[in-house]
């Protein structure tokens, strides 16, 4: 086959420190995406974190195109909002199939309800539980 062809979607979750200018951060990251060659199916959090619902070209590991997204947002926030703005250290990354996709999406899209009644630490520890994701809880929020 002379071709590669591939239909890799992530939920990735970045932990952020906090930042008030979510919808415009949003949008930086769905074009970070797409600079990537990637496309982002849908992006939303809250003041601490963020869901996106991406898929990344075969050449793109999710580690590199993580690093790409955070550095370069990183730096757009400085310089655009002239503020402090960084990333925590690590994410997660979950695999989604394409019969879940919708149900995904609308996860991410419902953050600021959910987060109305679950906290970020309860609900990423939910998720590494859910996709049997070893950790542990003493080092996981150092």
């Amino acid at each position: 086959m002379s071709r590669t062809f591939t239909n890799l979607l992530t939920h990735v979750v970045l932990p952020m420190i906090r930042s008030e200018i979510r919808l415009e951060l949003f949008a930086y990251l769905g074009g970070l995406t797409r600079e990537l060659k990637g496309k982002a199916y849908g992006i939303n959090g809250t003041n601490d974190h963020v869901h996106m619902l991406i898929s990344l070209p075969p050449n793109v590991s999710t580690s590199d195109g993580l690093r790409f997204i955070k550095a370069n947002s990183s730096g757009w926030m400085r310089e655009r909002w002239k503020r402090v703005f960084a990333w925590q250290l690590g994410y997660g990354a979950f695999s989604v199939s394409k019969s879940n996709a919708p149900t995904v999406l609308k996860y991410i899209a419902a953050q600021e309800v959910h987060h109305k009644r679950v906290t970020f630490k309860d609900e990423f520890e939910a998720l590494l539980r859910r996709h049997e994701i070893d950790f542990d809880k003493r080092y996981m929020w150092a």
